[in-house]
């Protein structure tokens, strides 16, 4: 079989150095660019001001509109009855009351397509590995309770308590004290502990919940249960899911036509301490979970992220995760895709996530963090040399456009990334300074101050729906702190360069420079009382 694994730095050839060149070396162009185009040519460096900023200014429109759209979507689906959905589901009737219209065309397409070959509601069972290595007890037990606490059956999920031995005693007793007092109440649970240290691993969860997956392989034959019966999702240990995630999740499954070429993404909602979180850490965590509704309603570009549901057939499959790498959860995405010749997709679970901002408990740490937390996920860039290997040098049949295409997405959104709000900031003002006299760069900052006034209406849009998304206030704060939420996006500015910015050329230098990073920044989760 094919290999999929990542090459360990030491087997990377000149070819894999050039396309993680290429990332930082296209950042580092692109903010350069203002300058060096107003040195040789003023009127050049206006029109690719202008168009630059219309790009962006359309982009925050459709961000906004995309943010409307997830919302309303996400609210639609938590109010459905996914029980009666899964009941009509497993006899292919249209019983349940006030159901979509969709949910109709899934009976038809079903009993039309799937009637003799699929695996029924009923049959479904859940294993959910939550992750864990130094997290304490307030951090883990609220996360069993939201799994326990949800409308589903826990005697169709099996609990799967996955801890690092680096992470100490404590955690290992913690592990095994939570699944005596919860693991009676599903159908099965086990602890299990990911060695330390094992050889041609990063530090990092992918060896963790690979380590339990190939345990929950052999549980699986003890309990006698066909792995296309099992779906398999992954929490983190601060990771509350929706109380209807699963019942949503098992009717997605249930319908989809080739389940095993599928995984399945909730929408990472970083709610779980947002009165808690420090202001800047509120704004960073209100983007990040508003941009997970957007690119739930963007198909083409929907990747496997933090929390993943995925079937274990393809998990058997793909070897699990991997193990060479600190974004294991994006990586998931190509490993599969390139398994099955790019005969892979991800369906959007329109339901939440809830997890935690960046909350230390010391305001100087928790700043520190959030840094560490935004590297590690721009570390994504590290793929595009991987999918390129994969792709155009490793002998295949993933079809070409479809392979280009997602190539070119997947390096712009790194790119865009680390520059987008920098050049936004500066990309008007460059020629004014080296052509202090010229006209033409005296207008370029009064245009770009009137498109940014039209286009701040996202930024209103986003703040009207964290408000509408908050969870209730807690008793320990006064009224006024329900004022700070809206003043604080005065840090906007300041998160979206110093942070997102800052982390993403940050890490796209250190993979050109090839420093790596090996070991996954812990994020400490402090709870507040």
């Amino acid at each position: 079989m094919r290999s999929i694994e990542i090459p360990q730095p030491e087997e990377r050839n000149w070819r894999y150095r050039a396309f993680e060149i290429l990332p930082g070396a296209l950042t580092w162009t692109i903010l350069l660019l203002p300058v060096i185009l107003g040195l040789i040519n003023l009127r050049l460096t206006a029109y690719f001001v202008v168009a630059f900023l219309l790009v962006w200014f359309v982009r925050n429109l459709a961000v906004a509109f995309r943010s409307l759209q997830g919302f309303r979507q996400m609210d639609k689906h938590q109010k459905l009855d996914w029980a009666a959905l899964n009941k009509d589901l497993e006899n292919l009737s249209t019983r349940a009351p006030n159901a979509p219209k969709w949910h109709y065309r899934n009976i038809i397409r079903v009993k039309d397509h799937l009637e003799h070959n699929r695996v029924k509601p009923s049959e479904v069972y859940h294993a959910v590995i939550v992750a864990s290595y130094k997290e304490s007890r307030e951090t883990i037990e609220p996360t069993l309770q939201a799994i326990l606490h949800s409308h589903h059956d826990p005697q169709k999920i099996i609990l799967i308590m996955a801890y690092e031995e680096r992470g100490g005693p404590e955690i290992e007793i913690l592990n095994q004290n939570l699944v005596k007092k919860y693991g009676p109440q599903f159908f099965y649970a086990e602890t299990i502990k990911h060695p330390k240290d094992i050889p041609g691993e990063v530090i990092g969860k992918g060896g963790n919940i690979t380590f339990a997956g190939h345990r929950l392989k052999k549980i699986l034959e003890e309990l006698k249960i066909e792995p296309r019966q099992v779906i398999v999702t992954t929490l983190d240990a601060d990771n509350h899911p929706d109380k209807k995630y699963f019942g949503a999740l098992t009717y997605t499954f249930c319908s989809t036509e080739n389940p095993k070429h599928v995984s399945y993404q909730p929408i990472a909602m970083y709610l779980n301490n947002i009165w808690d979180a420090p202001a800047p850490m509120r704004v960073i965590a209100t983007g990040n979970s508003f941009w997970s509704l957007v690119l739930s309603q963007r198909l083409h570009v929907l990747r496997n992220f933090s929390s993943h549901a995925q079937p274990m057939e393809a998990l058997i499959d793909t070897d699990f995760w991997s193990v060479r790498t600190i974004v294991e959860d994006g990586h998931q995405f190509w490993r599969t895709y390139f398994r099955y010749d790019g005969n892979y997709q991800v369906f959007p679970i329109y339901l939440p996530i809830y997890q935690d901002a960046v909350f230390t408990g010391s305001y100087r740490q928790t700043l520190k963090a959030q840094f560490v937390q935004l590297q590690r996920w721009a570390w994504g860039a590290s793929d595009v040399a991987y999918i390129a290997d994969k792709g155009f040098f490793t002998p295949n049949h993933v079809p070409r456009r479809d392979l280009i295409l997602k190539f070119l997405r997947h390096l712009e959104g790194h790119v865009s990334w680390s520059t987008m709000p920098i050049v936004l900031l500066s990309i008007a003002l460059v020629p004014f300074f080296l052509n202090p006299d010229s006209y033409i760069a005296n207008q370029l900052p009064q245009i770009a101050s009137r498109l940014n006034t039209v286009a701040m209406s996202g930024i209103l849009v986003t703040l009207f729906l964290s408000m509408r998304s908050l969870p209730p206030r807690p008793e320990r704060y006064k009224r006024h702190r329900t004022l700070w939420m809206v003043v604080q996006w005065i840090y906007l500015p300041f998160t979206t360069i110093l942070y997102n910015s800052t982390a993403a050329i940050n890490a796209q230098t250190r993979l050109m420079l090839g420093k790596y990073i090996s070991k996954f920044a812990y994020t400490e989760k402090a709870v507040k009382k």
